[in-house]
């Protein structure tokens, strides 16, 4: 029997299968080419439509996958809401895939790289990027794992013929976003990263770039004014509160790890400023700390938690992780971090609960005017809090968001948005459910949700003249299909 056909069949018996597509699949590239749109917040498509990105890690996506498994890993990336999922081009130098095809066969000369006959390694990067396509997903290319930068397996020059070759290839592709870097410092051999990035710009002019950096870092740190940075990646990592190695991770003395959303407010104060995101928090199932598998695992309110404070402190999207998912650890294929293949493999790791998650945040933002939202933590009138008691707050001219992860009481002034009355709602970001709470005076007012810790909610004021939400409503409708024509 053959593996791919085996693969169906354990998908099958799992009781994995995708059902067939109820709506037409909504593929942004339909909108025109992704750029940065006006107020260099956000990202968007030519026409303006905007693009909230919500990302997973499949970093070993082109390794270790046949193409039933790619098939099956997208249509459920699509299905929970997924627009954008990050891999590693390549992890090693070179590296191998499932099919024991290699990505180089001839060091960086890729002159006779496609040979005829044979399904190469690049042969199967094109089958997941149109397959991604399919799926109106998006490929965040990590064109080589830092590892291999840091040990000198590619230099400048080297860095430039690779780069080369990938622009040239992947340049008509309508769902690629270049991603330089991997889990490394930008000041380590930074030569290789510019040579890499202006190679691959130099050949293609369709497509935006940023950079993956070493844990607890940003790219603004390193490249903010490089001309081939479109926007800007941090990676808020791994460690909780109290969890500080010292090894370059760049948290400050306060003990502040978990606080993901620093780095939006430091990136989005440079000059000149630029879109930033979260593109590695700490992943669902992970161990904290992620060395150590007798550490606490991360779980699916943790990463909720990461992903609002950064999306309500100015972030244009986020991207989820799941220990299991990223490195695709299945029977026989082991992973790293206590992931062994056997107790989780990555295709039931999909039922993890964060991974459905994540499309709440999504639906909720684009159900709002996008372009004008912005960051204001003056919405909180009383004090805020530290740690997971931190109140983040967001608003736009007519409503405002305020994300709440303990359930706390809290005072919000409802006249930071137009109108003499408005409507409020609880919203959930566990499951996506409205509940209206009623119609309320232009004045500060206390709220409070009763719920256990960790039971997160997001409080929703409108100014009751706007119909964004509908007061019968019990969950938002799919912002996105409003644009699918």
């Amino acid at each position: 029997m053959k593996k791919s056909i085996l693969s169906v069949l354990i998908l099958v018996a799992c009781g994995l299968l995708m059902p067939a597509q109820a709506q037409k699949v909504y593929t942004p590239w339909s909108h025109g080419k992704l750029v940065v749109s006006k107020e260099h917040r956000y990202l968007m498509n030519d026409d303006g439509t905007p693009f909230f990105w919500q990302g997973d890690t499949g970093w070993l996506l082109p390794e270790r996958l046949n193409r039933d498994e790619v098939a099956f890993y997208l249509g459920n990336c699509h299905k929970a809401g997924f627009n954008v999922v990050q891999v590693q081009t390549m992890n090693a130098v070179p590296s191998i895939n499932v099919y024991g095809q290699y990505s180089m066969t001839d060091g960086y000369n890729f002159k006779n790289i496609d040979r005829k006959g044979v399904y190469g390694y690049w042969d199967h990067m094109d089958y997941i990027i149109r397959t991604a396509e399919q799926n109106g997903i998006y490929i965040a290319m990590v064109c080589i794992w830092g590892s291999q930068v840091k040990s000198g397996a590619i230099n400048a020059q080297q860095a430039q013929a690779y780069g080369k070759f990938l622009g040239e290839r992947y340049k008509n592709f309508p769902n690629i976003i270049w991603v330089i870097g991997g889990d490394l410092r930008g000041d380590i051999h930074p030569e290789v990263w510019e040579s890499l990035a202006h190679a691959i710009k130099s050949a293609d002019k369709n497509h935006l770039m940023t950079y993956h950096p070493f844990g607890r870092t940003s790219s603004a740190q390193f490249f903010n004014n490089a001309d081939w940075l479109d926007f800007n990646m941090f990676q808020s990592g791994h460690r909780r509160y109290g969890q500080t190695k010292g090894d370059g991770d760049m948290t400050s003395k306060e003990s502040v790890e978990e606080d993901n959303w620093r780095f939006v407010d430091s990136g989005l104060a440079m000059t000149p400023m630029k879109p930033i995101l979260d593109g590695e928090p700490s992943y669902e199932s992970i161990p904290q700390g992620l060395h150590d598998p007798s550490q606490p695992l991360w779980k699916d309110n943790d990463v909720r938690r990461y992903a609002y404070w950064s999306v309500f402190a100015g972030s244009f999207g986020h991207t989820y992780g799941n220990n299991n998912i990223m490195q695709f650890a299945k029977p026989g294929v082991g992973g790293a971090y206590g992931a062994d293949g056997e107790q989780k493999p990555w295709y039931k790791a999909m039922r993890d609960p964060g991974f459905s998650q994540m499309q709440h945040l999504k639906n909720l933002m684009l159900s709002f005017p996008f372009f004008e939202r912005v960051p204001d933590q003056s919405i909180i009138a009383g004090e805020n809090g530290e740690r997971y008691e931190r109140i983040a707050a967001t608003r736009g001219t007519d409503y405002l968001l305020v994300y709440n992860y303990t359930g706390r009481p809290m005072q919000i002034d409802l006249r930071k948005i137009s109108g003499e009355k408005k409507n409020v709602w609880w919203y959930s970001p566990k499951t996506g459910r409205l509940d209206f709470l009623g119609e309320f005076d232009n004045q500060v007012k206390s709220f409070s949700h009763d719920g256990a810790y960790g039971d997160d909610q997001v409080l929703i004021a409108v100014d009751s003249q706007k119909d964004y939400v509908q007061k019968e409503w019990k969950e938002l409708p799919d912002a996105q299909q409003k644009w699918n024509k």
